[in-house]
């Protein structure tokens, strides 16, 4: 349910009342359960909480009623709306390894994440960029890749939450050919049997022959060979002022992009609502919301659960696609 002062437990709250979610999973909740009653009130949703005790799972859905498995118990000062904690970071912490946890022994067949606040973990001693990370660690996954996606567009990152001045050394041909390939992988098991892929340049122009800078050449253009030579519909160094007008009217099945900005601004752009986090190359199946924890709205139930209901959708359609049926999951 993501850190307990944002607004991941009333988004949670609204979205598990959607009916479209309802019908497409069989949800619990990894959280407190002072923090999800509180969010269920902000929402203003007709929901009861059912604790469900360690070693047990939920039981077949109940209109008004969510499932929460209870791993801590915070105090009102420890979960003060717009305010980082060290009691709360410790506590979304341990409900990311517990999701994590259910979905490597096969309990869960997917996790779907609420906002969690870096600085929070990070007071809690658990020094993690992000979910991606951590997750990455817990999986014992050496190369994984953010995926934000919606209806129109798709974005994959080489490099994820760097300073813009330390792009360029960590754009390589190992990261850019590994990107690609995640993601090629990931769009056939997940999403579509052919997948193809754009690949953008770092440099405006892609780099305008050298006189912007070199990686074109030097780096991109080498590793999107690479990856046709190993059966992969990539193309590129493509310049991403134009090419992301084609990618959404559905020229391309994914754009990998060189950096954060360059694939957030254009995805939010069109999916700012419904965007969904997905994190390719982990052997489970996980996706979240593509916005942080809204301090400025935590409490006041003007936060949006359209983010959060598409990333529990989307877990459950992967879920499905992983099961080999259409049914329930």
């Amino acid at each position: 349910m993501g850190d307990p002062s944002g607004i991941g437990p009333e988004i949670a709250a609204a979205a598990l009342c959607d009916p479209e979610v309802a019908g497409c999973c069989r949800p619990l909740v990894l959280g407190d359960p002072g923090a999800l009653k509180r969010g269920i009130a902000v929402a203003g949703v007709p929901l009861a909480v059912e604790t469900v005790p360690e070693g047990a799972v939920p039981g077949e859905p109940r209109p008004g009623v969510v499932y929460l498995r209870e791993l801590s118990r915070l105090a009102p000062e420890e979960m003060v709306y717009g305010t980082p904690s060290a009691a709360g970071g410790d506590a979304c912490y341990r409900y990311i390894c517990e999701a994590a946890r259910l979905c490597l022994d096969g309990t869960a067949a997917a996790m779907a994440t609420a906002p969690i606040n870096k600085e929070s973990m990070n007071r809690a001693g658990h020094r993690y960029p992000g979910h991606t990370e951590l997750l990455a660690e817990l999986t014992g996954t050496p190369e994984v890749v953010m995926m934000l996606a919606g209806e129109r567009l798709r974005v994959t990152l080489v490099t994820i939450h760097e300073a813009l001045a330390r792009v360029p050394a960590l754009v390589t041909f190992e990261r850019v050919l590994a990107t690609i390939r995640i993601t090629d992988a990931a769009l056939r098991r997940w999403f579509c049997p052919a997948p193809r892929l754009a690949v953008l340049a770092l440099n405006p122009h892609c780099g305008e022959g050298g006189m912007f800078g070199g990686e074109e050449a030097e780096v991109i253009a080498p590793a999107v060979a690479a990856a046709r030579a190993a059966g992969i519909d990539a193309v590129g160094p493509l310049s991403a002022d134009t090419l992301f007008h084609f990618a959404a009217g559905g020229a391309f099945d994914a754009v990998v992009c060189m950096y954060h900005d360059q694939g957030l601004i254009p995805l939010k752009l069109l999916h700012f609502d419904d965007g969904v986090n997905v994190t390719l190359g982990m052997p489970i199946i996980r996706t979240s919301v593509d916005h942080g924890t809204a301090y400025d709205l935590a409490g006041t139930g003007k936060a949006s659960p359209a983010s959060m209901k598409a990333a529990l959708i989307l877990a459950a359609r992967m879920a499905r696609t992983a099961a080999g049926a259409g049914g329930e999951t």
